[in-house]
C-alpha cells in the first residue's frame, strides 16, 4: 500500500551520507535525485524512502508519534541495520529483540531526530 515515505532534513549532505551508508548494509542505493533531496529503493516499482529539505523552505522538524518502519528478511539484517545506524551517529530508541510473538525489531533516530524501526517477522 505504501508507495514511498519522506523525512525532512536541515542538513542534506549529512543526511544523505547517513542513509547511503545505512541502506548500503542492505544493498539499497539511491534511485532518484530531486535537487533538494534523494530517494533510495530497490526499483521504481517498489516502495521508496526519501530525505529532503522542506518544500516550503521552513526548518524540518520531527513529528511526535511519527515513525518509519523498514522491513527486512532476517534477524541478522535487523541487527546489522540497527548497529550501523548507531555507528553512524544515530540514537538508540530501543535495542533489537523480540517484541511480541514473532516480531523482531530495533528502533533508532537518524541524525535529524526522525524515528525509524527496522524489523522482521519470524
Amino acid at each position: 500500500m505504501i508507495g514511498y515515505t519522506t523525512l525532512g532534513t536541515n542538513d542534506l549532505p549529512r543526511a544523505s551520507a547517513f542513509y547511503d551508508e545505512l541502506f548500503g548494509v542492505l544493498g539499497i542505493k539511491r534511485i532518484m535525485d530531486f535537487g533538494r533531496g534523494y530517494a533510495w529503493g530497490t526499483g521504481m516499482d517498489k516502495p521508496g524512502f526519501g530525505v529532503m529539505t522542506p518544500f516550503n523552505k521552513e526548518p524540518a522538524t520531527v513529528g511526535n508519534g511519527v515513525m518509519i518502519a523498514l522491513v527486512v528478511d532476517s534477524r541478522a539484517k535487523v541487527d546489522a541495520v540497527h548497529a550501523k545506524a548507531l555507528a553512524l551517529g544515530g540514537q538508540d530508541e530501543g535495542a533489537v529483540g523480540l517484541r511480541g510473538e514473532g516480531f523482531y525489531a530495533g528502533y533508532f533516530r537518524d541524525l535529524d531526530g526522525n524515528k525509524l524501526n527496522v524489523f522482521c517477522m519470524g
